[in-house]
């Protein structure tokens, strides 16, 4: 096992020092770092969704902001404002609270339209424009998005454009009787976020990203995703499938995956595991599925099912 492999893994296991019984939702959200991509978290309130983000970050010594979105949040407030200087007769720019390395969007959907679609040009370009001068945001930079999945009074439902943005979806979910029993000893005399110790640092997750970016993925393999994208934008259920940039997505997803499982090269079984955290969420439903209650995850899943797997030499 490489070192990089060993960082991934101590961040993995460090993070799960604060969240018990999650792996796989852990392991999704390092992946996802990784790949310089954001996650929208959608669960329930009171399992994890800030300790998540909250260890990761602190994991690999980055800063951490957390954005409460409620109504009155202005564009202003995430991207920053340009205020005069009398002293130098200049305008001077006030960083807004999207400079930071890791970014808690709160229950983004709480929020106005216009305040979400500021956040478009900082999670595709890693920038934003502030009276036509432009600011880099620091690396890595990582948006990680909650929202409630049964509250929908006073909320605003996130446009298709914004949902295509985030790299994955994931969900949290209720701990077991046993590991919510742990989690209650665990958490008695303290609570473990606030003696966190990191185990990596930026630096080494930007060299990792772009180790990833190396790892072979055949011709066939590539492929094999777009047919599966292609099916989504095919199927009967679905009035909107994914997007290229879902290609793309599920493409580093399985790179990032076999790099983390300690190969160089890309297998079938490594799009066939990113699949649905990466295309489901951007999958919009025609009414008829909705009202059947079709699940985007299941679509997911049948629609690999039907995809031939390609043979590797």
């Amino acid at each position: 096992m490489n070192e990089s492999v060993q960082t991934i893994k101590k961040i993995i296991e460090n993070v799960e020092k604060v969240i018990v019984g999650k792996r796989t939702a852990v392991e999704l959200a390092t992946i996802s770092l990784l790949c310089n991509g954001h996650v929208l978290i959608e669960d329930v309130p009171g399992v994890g969704k800030t300790s998540l983000v909250s260890a990761l970050a602190k994991s690999i010594n980055a800063s951490f902001r957390r954005i409460q979105f409620t109504p009155d949040v202005l564009p202003s407030d995430i991207t920053g404002f340009s205020v005069y200087n009398q002293k130098t007769c200049e305008f001077e720019y006030r960083p807004g609270a999207i400079m930071s390395q890791f970014i808690l969007a709160d229950e983004i959907n709480r929020t106005s339209p216009k305040t979400q679609a500021s956040l478009l040009e900082v999670m595709a370009e890693h920038q934003v424009t502030v009276d036509g001068v432009t600011y880099k945001v620091p690396e890595p930079f990582m948006v990680l998005a909650t929202q409630n999945p049964v509250e929908y009074l006073g909320t605003y439902p996130l446009p298709e454009a914004q949902i295509d943005r985030f790299f994955m979806k994931i969900s949290i979910g209720y701990p077991t009787n046993s590991e919510e029993s742990f989690i209650l000893e665990k958490y008695q005399l303290s609570d473990p976020l606030g003696t966190l110790q990191p185990v990596a640092d930026s630096n080494d997750i930007v060299s990792i990203q772009e180790e990833i970016k190396n790892v072979h993925v055949d011709k066939s393999l590539s492929d094999y995703i777009v047919n599966i994208v292609s099916l989504t934008r095919q199927h009967p259920d679905i009035t909107l499938g994914a997007s290229p940039r879902g290609s793309l997505s599920l493409f580093r997803a399985s790179q990032a995956w076999a790099y983390y499982n300690n190969r160089n090269y890309v297998i079938p079984d490594d799009i066939k595991n990113m699949a649905v955290p990466v295309l489901a969420h951007r999958l919009v439903l025609k009414q008829e599925a909705k009202l059947k209650k079709v699940n985007p995850e299941d679509l997911v899943r049948t629609i690999i099912e039907r995809v031939r797997v390609p043979v590797i030499d």
